[in-house]
């Protein structure tokens, strides 16, 4: 019999959590501080703590750490009332096998304990962990914390928030833990969030019926419908206006849309992984993002690395993009010299794994030989030293002299520069919209209105 050991100071959490459990057929034990949880593990063998966050003395946190210290294969799920960010990711960070929040629902805590007693006792091997998810490359201590995280939720139905830079890979997280979890494999359905003008953004969520307004020619299910019984991917979920994000909090709340223009309210079960590469507790504090959804959707918040942050992870992702590209495009590149790659090591990315693989790309395609070598990756990239060649030509220069700033006026100067700028960004990402709102670092929202501002072609 699966034997759990439940620890909270409050005795009628332990009396229900007992008879809940017992009911269930477990064998179940309890303890009400972190000394007393520590000798009964000690003295007998339990398969699963479940453990209040925010106790008198030492906290449920600490506990965490040495239970984890002690005994590194026996899964910990944390319960708390007082439901924060902070405490989720540390308590996450720390090995605990899930984070659940007071009031829970019944049925969620047993599936969660369900998930966690039916998991191996061996633990994964770092090269095990690392080849559980093909689709992300990378064997560093901080995407191997990414892909243990992973393995520990995606059998959960918690919503996930992650965050990271363009380019980091959120979306390929975003369906290993899909893909990794109990829902449908074929509904993981990708909306970026920024892509979709706001006028459609209702309609194209929830869907509408015909002649719900004009161009409504039929009924349209609408992207959620689509995900039902998998995941809906929100990228960019900051970019939601308020409106929206009142319409998203009913679905995560009641699980249940209401197309437009329609009275009948559809029952829906899908989960909701978001993503953003924005501060969202800044946006709460700027009033331009909910705080109620915000801890909605951040159940489970993982951050994404920038590609500065996990160095070591350069020449994986270079052997990678080699092979990838050298099999599209039909050279036989295999190889890349230790000095091109010292360079590549040397570098900061700003635009993440993203820019990394535009980077060998263009090398395999420019190479002359089998090997990539210093100059080419010069040609391919541009790299530093085009950036710090192009700040200083005329392209960036709005006015000639000082006398032709106070004649034209700053804000007539300004919108000189940035119009010339995102025409320059534009060329370099061969009118791509979204490449280039990516390359200037804003959304895609803000830089379609610029270019309407400006009369961009």
């Amino acid at each position: 019999m699966t034997r759990i050991l439940v620890v909270d100071d409050e005795q009628s959490m332990r009396d229900f959590l007992q008879i809940l459990l017992h009911k269930e057929g477990y064998a179940v034990d309890t303890a009400n501080n972190t000394d007393a949880a520590l000798k009964k593990l000690k003295n007998s063998g339990f398969d699963l703590v479940i453990s209040d966050i925010r106790m008198p003395g030492t906290s449920g946190l600490e506990m965490l750490g040495m239970v984890k210290e002690l005994y590194a294969d026996l899964p910990v799920i944390m319960i708390t009332a007082f439901a924060s960010p902070d405490d989720a990711v540390s308590a996450m960070k720390n090995g605990a096998f899930d984070y659940i929040s007071k009031p829970f629902n019944v049925d969620e805590i047993k599936s969660v304990i369900e998930s966690a007693t039916s998991q191996k006792s061996e633990p994964q091997s770092r090269e095990q962990l690392a080849d559980s998810f093909p689709g992300i490359i990378g064997k560093s201590r901080e995407m191997l914390k990414i892909f243990d995280l992973i393995s520990r939720i995606a059998p959960t139905p918690a919503n996930v928030l992650i965050y990271g830079e363009s380019g980091t890979g959120k979306e390929l997280v975003a369906k290993a833990i899909h893909l990794n979890s109990k829902v449908d494999a074929d509904h993981f359905v990708p909306i970026t969030c920024s892509a979709i003008p706001e006028e459609l953004m209702e309609s194209e969520l929830f869907g509408h019926v015909k002649g719900s307004f004009t161009g409504a020619i039929g009924d349209k299910a609408g992207l959620f419908m689509e995900a039902d019984s998998g995941t809906a991917f929100l990228d960019e979920i900051g970019e939601l206006t308020p409106i929206i994000q009142t319409k998203l909090l009913r679905v995560l709340q009641e699980r249940e849309i209401k197309p437009v223009g329609s009275t009948i309210i559809k029952p829906i079960n899908v989960r909701i992984i978001a993503a953003t590469n924005r501060i969202l507790e800044d946006e709460i504090v700027a009033g331009r993002f909910r705080e109620d959804l915000f801890y909605r959707l951040a159940v489970v918040p993982i951050r994404v690395p920038p590609l500065r942050e996990r160095k070591g992870d350069v020449p994986l992702l270079v052997d990678y993009f080699l092979q990838k590209y050298s099999r599209l495009l039909g050279k036989e590149v295999q190889k890349i010299s230790s000095y091109a790659l010292q360079v590549l090591m040397n570098y900061d990315y700003p635009g993440n794994v993203r820019e990394l693989e535009n980077i060998i790309e263009r090398g395999v395609a420019l190479a002359s030989t089998n090997i990539i070598l210093p100059e080419s990756l010069s040609l391919a990239g541009g790299l530093r030293e085009n950036k710090q060649r192009i700040s200083g030509e005329p392209l960036f220069h709005a006015v000639e002299n000082e006398q032709e700033l106070f004649d034209t006026g700053l804000d007539k100067v300004m919108a000189r520069l940035e119009k010339r700028i995102i025409r320059h960004a534009l060329e370099k990402t061969n009118n791509s919209k979204m490449k280039a709102a990516d390359l200037l670092q804003v959304s895609f929202r803000s830089l379609r209105y610029k270019i309407t501002k400006y009369g961009i072609n």
